[in-house]
Formats: C-alpha cells, structure tokens, sequence
C-alpha cells in the first residue's frame, strides 16, 4: 500500500488524531435461547468488566478486515469459515467520551453463527462466554447501547431478509429454522403455516438431497436443506403483530 500524499499547504497535525475499532454483537442460539459472545476484559480501562469482543483497527486493514480478525480471535473459527459467516456493519458510534484513553470511533457490527462450542478470550480478554439476552450485564464502554441496537436490528432483518439461515448449520429443517424465529422473537410460531411460507418463498432454501434426518421426536424423519440464494424475502415473513424482540 503507497503512503498518501499530502497536498501541499496541508497540515495533518492540525486536526486532533483519534483511534478506530470495531465492536462486534455476535449471535447464536444454543439451547433454544438467543445468546451473545461477551468477553471479560483483561486489561484497562474497564478491566474485569464484560464487554462486546472488539478492537483496534490496524494501520493496513479495513474495519470489516478488522472485524473477521476479531471474531476469527474471540471464536477460534479458521479465518475460512469466518469468510463465511454473516456479518454485517450496524452502525458507527462516535460520541467523543464513549472511551476513557483517547478518541475513539467504533464500528460496530453484527455477526451471525451457527452454535459453537465454548470460546475463548483473545489478547486482551481474560475469558469469554454466550450469555443470554436476559442476562446481559452492564456492559463496559457504551456496549450496552450497541447490543440492544443490534438485537433489534437482528429481530427486525428476520421479517425481510434471509439472515435467519445464518444461525443454522450448512444442512439443517424447517424446524430448526423456525427454532431460529421463535427464539429471536420470543414467540410460538404455527408449524404448517411457517413450513408453508418458507418453502413458498422462492430461493429461500433448497432441499438437500438424500435420505431425511431423524430429529428425535416422534415424527417421521425431517428432510434436509440449506441455505437458497436468495437474500430478500417476497412477500416478508413478518412475526406476529405486537410482539417484538
């Protein structure tokens, strides 16, 4: 990468500097219930508290760069497979005393999983752990703010698009998608209604081939799919009026 070049007349030092990070509110859902990926922080400011995984954004690196570094760190997953997860900017937060050290702006992000099993703590992470949305603790910096933004970005986004998919494993049923949308939105969803919307939906999912799963009730063997190609959902798959997560 070439150094910039500075036009002439043009004094850098003029302006304050300040850091860029990214933040990350990674979901899953593991034992029928929403979680997030926290982490206790092992250094200052804030050390000892939990937070959102994250950091600095690197002098030759994107903030999405950033961002896969970060979860590939704080989840153990091979950068290949975080190439293939969802993961989505949120939004940017920049109000001047969100961190104690300098002038900070994060970037923060979204990043949808399959269920892992137990994480472990990057660099500056003394551990790490899934907590529920009921148990979200006081957050430190403004990570509070961005997981409650995030998790409504996420509860909307299953209505239109198809993101829902990205909590699921490469071949998985209709009942572990709906799974996906019950648990997200909090509610009970009718079986025959949502496995008649989503195999509606064009390029949702696509049936895998081969013999069906067994899914340890006392049904019949479910059958298979993945992830379509769609992105969008025509007509959207909106959860029940009033209810909202």
């Amino acid at each position: 990468m070439s150094t910039p070049h500075v036009p002439e007349g043009y004094d850098p030092h003029a302006y304050e500097p300040f850091a860029v990070t990214v933040d990350l509110a990674v979901f899953t859902v593991r034992d029928n219930r929403l979680h997030v990926l926290l982490i206790e922080r092992g250094e200052e400011p804030y050390k000892g508290a939990w937070a959102l995984p994250g950091g600095f954004v690197q002098p030759r690196e994107s903030a999405e760069q950033a961002a896969r570094r970060e979860l590939a760190e704080e989840t153990g997953l091979d950068p290949v497979t975080v190439e293939s997860l969802h993961l989505e900017q949120l939004r940017t937060y920049s109000e001047p005393g969100r961190d104690p050290r300098m002038r900070v702006v994060t970037v923060a992000y979204t990043a949808l999983v399959p269920d892992l099993p137990e994480p472990r703590g990057g660099s500056d992470a003394a551990r790490a752990r899934w907590v529920a949305p009921v148990a979200y603790e006081r957050l430190a910096f403004d990570h509070q703010r961005i997981l409650a933004d995030a998790h409504d970005r996420v509860g909307a986004k299953l209505e239109y698009t198809c993101i829902a998919t990205g909590f699921c494993p490469p071949e998985f049923t209709v009942g572990e998608l709906r799974q996906v949308y019950e648990t997200v939105w909090g509610v009970e969803l009718d079986r025959a209604n949502f496995r008649r919307k989503v195999l509606a939906t064009p390029g949702f999912v696509q049936p895998v081939e081969g013999p069906p799963r067994l899914t340890g009730g006392r049904g019949k063997p479910a059958a298979l799919y993945r992830a379509g190609t769609a992105t969008t959902l025509h007509p959207p798959l909106l959860r029940p009026e009033g209810r909202h997560s």
